[in-house]
């Protein structure tokens, strides 16, 4: 699905950073998913930044299919319809298709970008063989930050199909041959490594680092480490993950919810992970984008002209979009719909009254139309048209994809407490209302593990299956049975795509010996 033939440069930082490497340097190519290391000169050790670089590219290109394909399953998200990618819609309603090409692509993509960051630890390990002082350190610091990179892959693979392989090395046939390992296993390891590359990171907000702004600092590995502690509910680790972010104290949630998602809540202070995405302000010449043609309406008016419509494939739910409104939710609804009129008459057909602030304009200016796949688009991946690069008129071009929020922090740190575990410094209540109060709601007392889910839904729905993982989590199967679908526990991972149970230990039934395994692995298209 992905073959990478060019570094693309991540900001203008990398531009200027990698701008001073001789030219052998600034490209990191692939073939047959490997970096090429040949003309690599370990002992110029001021390069070492380079495989860092290429390690941050290799987690900033995300195919479109992978963010919808990890979110569609929730009750806060439907599959658009009447398209070409009805195996994606029977996903949406938990009819799995193995051979279906996101699968594999999702499959893919993920241990290819996996496999190229253990080639870029590889090379970080060579120059650091020539390194003196400071530089030995700062190796140390790189390579962590890939393994938090790295992480988040596995945590993904594992939350999608359970049993999953590690992989840690750029010749995987041994590890494969080996077999796939538990999600359990798969979480612990990702404890293990987080606690590896903690004492090695940045201690600040990712966007306070100056090297690499917006880069993985110790808090980012915090977070994961309190993600793979939640899979595995043990919350007291959840709870202590996450005081670790609290306490701090550097951290805080970005005040406007409506522009969080937009340009200026880029590199905020409540971003812990975010990949990052730039036409570097020109009109012309080198950009560096997300496809979020996917996520937005196939029909609108945008406020600034020649602006590009999307695809209709990622829709708000009826029932998230009730949810919100019997909450009396307004700042969080508004930023997370984007209404057309066909939507807003539905709603009232369900005996709803629309609060007044419900329009098909934005506040931006842009007017979603009527169009034939779905009734809402997703207020989270949206750009205003007024907020692109002049003459850049790709949907949402240029727009960062946040991946961990501080909210989402202070969530789970409130869920932990619910549970019984202890906290340090804030309690549930606080942590809960510190986000509602942005959301301008009144705050809460005795917060249970019930409010605390309720908030997650209001607060992170639309954003990388969280509401998703969260429900099967809790084994709450009936909040996934809605507008006909039916969910069991036999529907919680995915079918492991057709092309690797041929291809690999997965199924002993059906492996394929006269396949490599590793060229299995990366079957690239």
């Amino acid at each position: 699905m992905k073959r990478i033939k060019n570094l693309i440069f991540l900001s203008a930082f990398a531009v200027a950073v990698l701008g001073m490497m001789n030219a052998c340097h600034d490209k990191l190519d692939t073939q047959e998913g490997q970096l090429n290391t040949g003309d690599l000169d370990y002992t110029n050790t001021d390069d070492m930044i380079g495989p860092l670089i290429g390690a941050y590219y290799e987690f900033y290109t995300r195919g479109w299919e992978e963010p919808l394909l990890l979110g569609v399953r929730g009750d806060d998200v439907n599959a658009g319809g009447l398209g070409d990618q009805q195996p994606f819609a029977e996903t949406d309603q938990f009819n799995y298709t193995r051979d279906y090409w996101m699968y594999n692509s999702l499959w893919n993509v993920h241990y290819n970008d996996i496999i190229n960051m253990n080639t870029a630890i590889l090379q970080i390990n060579n120059y650091q063989e020539f390194a003196e002082g400071d530089d030995i350190a700062l190796a140390e610091q790189y390579k962590a930050e890939i393994m938090v990179l790295r992480a988040w892959f596995h945590l993904n693979l594992a939350r999608t199909w359970e049993d999953v392989f590690i992989i840690t090395s750029n010749q995987p046939e041994e590890e494969i041959e080996a077999g796939v390992s538990s999600k359990e296993e798969i979480m612990n390891w990702i404890v293990e490594q987080m606690d590896m590359a903690i004492p090695n990171l940045p201690d600040m907000r990712p966007n306070q680092r100056t090297d690499i702004p917006g880069g993985v600092t110790m808090y980012t590995a915090y977070a994961l480490k309190a993600m793979a502690y939640q899979e595995l509910e043990n919350y007291q680790g959840v709870a202590d993950a996450t005081g670790e972010i609290i306490n701090n104290g550097g951290f805080s949630l970005f005040q406007d919810f409506y522009q969080l998602f937009k340009m200026p809540g880029e590199l905020s202070d409540e971003n812990l992970l975010e990949m990052q995405y730039s036409d570097y302000g020109n009109e012309t010449g080198d950009a560096f984008y997300h496809l979020y043609a996917p996520f937005g309406p196939q029909n609108w008016t945008p406020e600034r002209e020649n602006a590009s419509s999307g695809w209709g494939f990622y829709e708000p739910s009826l029932k998230f979009i009730e949810f919100m409104i019997d909450r009396g939710e307004t700042v969080r609804l508004e930023t997370s719909v984007l209404f057309t009129d066909r939507g807003i008459a539905e709603i009232e057909a369900d005996g709803y009254t629309v609060p007044d602030f419900v329009s098909n304009t934005t506040p931006s200016g842009d007017i979603i139309n009527d169009y034939a796949r779905a009734l809402f688009a997703s207020g989270k991946h949206y750009l205003p048209s007024v907020q692109l690069t002049d003459q850049r008129n790709d949907y949402g071009a240029g727009k960062n994809m946040i991946v961990i929020r501080y909210s989402e922090i202070l969530l789970m740190y409130a869920e932990a407490l619910a549970r019984g575990a202890s906290g340090s410094g804030l309690s549930a209540d606080d942590a809960v209302n510190l986000v509602r109060e942005r959301a301008d709601l009144d705050p809460i007392t005795g917060v249970t593990v019930e409010d605390v889910l309720d908030e997650k839904f209001a607060e992170l729905a639309m954003e990388w299956g969280i509401r998703y993982y969260d429900m099967i989590r809790v084994d709450n199967y009936s909040e996934l049975s809605y507008d006909g679908r039916t969910f069991s526990a036999g529907d919680e991972f995915l079918p492991y795509p057709q092309a690797q149970v041929d291809a690999l230990p997965l199924d002993a039934t059906s492996v394929n010996r006269d396949t490599p395994i590793n060229e299995a692995l990366l079957n690239l298209n």
